[in-house]
């Protein structure tokens, strides 16, 4: 399995430069700033659900390109097997953009970036959904969801998952078994609205009033019936499932890129620990600090001789000062050089991104020396004290 990882890792693209955001979602980093860590990292802010609401979306977003991907390969074009979605693309643009087929501009998509690379389009032809919707007709919601936040998806905190993992969460790939249709579509749509809009929804994130979206008149039972008095309102409806949730996976995507993205950086490109670990060490090291500076005491007003015994003061200070600077730095020497970064409390993963193993690498430098300095200072400070006999 180890064998098998450091394969995929060999595949990804070399880089003199921090990762980009985009770069993270899209799978193309290696430990310790892949996606798993960042994962990870939103967790401990409790923010993780704004990750699985742009993961799902994204979900969604394949799915609905494999469904276009399959009408094409059946002979038909898009325009023949729906043409209400055809000219709600052709008039608003889509962001499927050459799928669709001519005629249709291409909506921005800033947020993914053509980021499926030409191993994700080639697995996408075999794009799939296992939904899991509730079946039913949604009613209208109330507008009123998420005015107490801060403005950002982090309004919301959601619970902590016990077994992180963000690629079970939201697959980009998932199996199936014949081709996608368009009750796929809505039932996929309906999962998210569900579990990510609805007021006291389990996931439930923060959006603008401008982006929220109050109500799902849709259902995963049947497509709409041309015989309906809710037609119109359906069909319509229906037509802009694929595009459904894009602006608002543009707004959270800027959310964390502005907001959480700089952090993860600084906590995981520049330093090893987690903050359960940093502040174990803080407490460890101010025990063995005080544990130091009571022999060195001890030493000096009982004038023990001969004096040189002194230098063994080097043993307490060494664990104090590298265990306080390590807090400091938020990084342990020690796990660099062994090439380790911390990814929950004291269990670590091997850096395999080459740039931040380099910047790890010169802060893990700063920060022996650093330690040298002061364990040098403190020792030789207590051996200069002449001894006094109380």
């Amino acid at each position: 399995m180890e064998a098998m990882h450091d394969d995929e890792h060999d595949e990804l693209p070399q880089r003199d430069r921090l990762p980009s955001f985009a770069e993270v979602l899209s799978r193309r980093t290696r430990p310790p700033v892949d996606l798993y860590m960042l994962y990870l990292f939103l967790q401990r802010e409790g923010a993780e659900d704004v990750l699985d609401f742009w993961l799902d979306v994204q979900q969604h977003e394949n799915l609905c390109r494999a469904y276009f991907k399959d009408v094409r390969k059946s002979g038909r074009t898009v325009k023949e097997d729906w043409p209400q979605y055809w000219d709600y693309a052709r008039r608003r643009g889509s962001i499927y953009g050459t799928v669709i087929g001519p005629g249709v501009s291409k909506r921005s998509t800033a947020s993914t970036g053509d980021m499926l690379d030409d191993r994700d389009r080639a697995m996408l032809a075999n794009a799939g959904s296992r939904p899991n919707s509730p079946g039913t007709l949604l009613g209208a919601a109330s507008p009123t969801s998420g005015e107490k936040g801060r403005g950002t998806p982090w309004s919301f905190h959601g619970r902590l998952s016990a077994t992180p993992n963000p690629q079970a969460g939201a697959p980009t790939v998932i199996p199936r078994e014949g081709p996608i249709t368009r009750i796929n579509l809505i039932e996929s749509a309906e999962r998210i609205f569900m579990r990510y809009l609805v007021p006291g929804a389990p996931k439930e994130i923060y959006l603008p009033h401008a982006l929220r979206i109050h109500t799902f008149p849709l259902s995963a039972s049947a497509l709409p019936h041309t015989q309906s008095p809710a037609y119109e309102v359906e069909s319509t409806a229906l037509a802009q499932v694929p595009d459904m949730f894009h602006a608002q996976k543009e707004y959270v995507f800027r959310a964390m890129e502005q907001e959480a993205f700089p952090r993860f950086l600084r906590a995981k490109a520049f330093g090893n620990l987690t903050p359960v670990s940093a502040l174990v060490r803080l407490i460890a090291g101010l025990v063995c600090l005080w544990a130091g500076l009571a022999t060195a005491f001890a030493l000096v007003f009982l004038d023990v001789q001969p004096k040189s015994v002194r230098f063994f003061l080097f043993i307490p200070f060494t664990f104090a000062v590298v265990l306080l600077v390590s807090h400091q730095y938020e990084l342990d020497p020690l796990l660099v050089f062994l090439k380790q970064s911390e990814s929950t409390p004291f269990r670590t993963l091997r850096i395999r991104e080459p740039y931040v193993g380099q910047l790890l690498l010169g802060r893990a430098l700063w920060v022996s020396l650093v330690c040298a300095v002061l364990i040098a200072g403190l020792t030789l400070l207590f051996w200069a004290v002449p001894g006094h006999r109380l």
